[in-house]
């Protein structure tokens, strides 16, 4: 594809990999938005994509930029977040898994991502991937040298209809292994707003597949939730206030 380069993926031009949003957060949760962001580095232009798709769910968690920040300011907590788009490298798989850098999502031909040789996508890792894990391994390590826990928060968004399956839940709570007593508390708390259908590991499990909670979580002992809010709910910004108090409130509760 022209403009493609294997060499200094990211230009002057370009932002930096990642932003950190109230770094000085005094609670204890730390919010993470692996795909918050979309765009996409000048050197690889649009991808081959149109402006529709790029907006679509295949490019970006649709909401959780600003459900982030608001919910960051309910809870006095910082938010990591991505920059570029899951389509130049999904920073929620690990690098070699061939998801990483998909070559079909949903339908849709990425070509920007065609024939990649191991240079290319070496470098997306390089340019992207990595200073957005270091970074948060950095804020993890720091905070507990500090003797401040950290409770880890990964947000995320979910399209409502995904291969002609209508998908009920409004809100869905991930878990898998080590800590998972914080998500199971904040499960039960979300099961008790009316009206509100909570999904126990829907729509997606968390499983193997998902690299950014067993990576940082696991390991480090830390208490965690990966969290899932259907798109159509908070694409504006009173969606997203509404659903960041839904969610601050039953953070607050798991560990009251």
């Amino acid at each position: 594809m022209a403009g493609r380069t294997a060499e200094n993926l990211l230009g002057p031009g370009d932002p930096l990999p990642f932003a950190l949003f109230n770094a000085e957060g005094g609670s204890p949760f730390l919010l993470i938005g692996d795909h918050a962001g979309a765009a996409i580095p000048v050197a690889l232009r649009d991808m081959g994509l149109s402006a529709a798709d790029r907006a679509r769910h295949i490019a970006v968690d649709i909401g959780v930029y600003g459900l982030g920040h608001a919910l960051a300011r309910r809870l006095d907590a910082p938010f990591l977040h991505q920059i570029y788009s899951r389509l130049v490298i999904d920073c929620n798989r690990d690098p070699m898994h061939p998801g990483a850098i998909p070559a079909l999502s949903d339908g849709t031909v990425i070509d920007g991502n065609a024939d990649l040789d191991m240079a290319e996508k070496a470098e997306r890792v390089r340019a992207i991937h990595r200073p957005y894990h270091q970074a948060m391994a950095d804020l993890i390590a720091a905070r507990t040298t500090a003797g401040r826990k950290t409770i880890l928060l990964s947000l995320h968004s979910f399209t409502p209809v995904l291969n002609g399956d209508v998908r009920p839940w409004d809100i869905g709570m991930l878990y898998w292994q080590g800590r998972t007593d914080f998500a199971l508390s904040m499960l039960d708390q979300l099961r008790s707003i009316a009206g509100v259908v909570v999904g126990d590991n829907e729509p997606y499990a968390m499983d193997a597949t998902d690299y950014t909670v067993p990576l940082h979580a696991f390991p480090n002992g830390l208490r965690y939730a990966e969290i899932e809010v259907r798109q159509d709910l908070i694409r504006d910004a009173g969606g997203q206030a509404l659903w960041a108090g839904h969610i601050a409130r039953a953070a607050q509760g798991a560990i009251a």
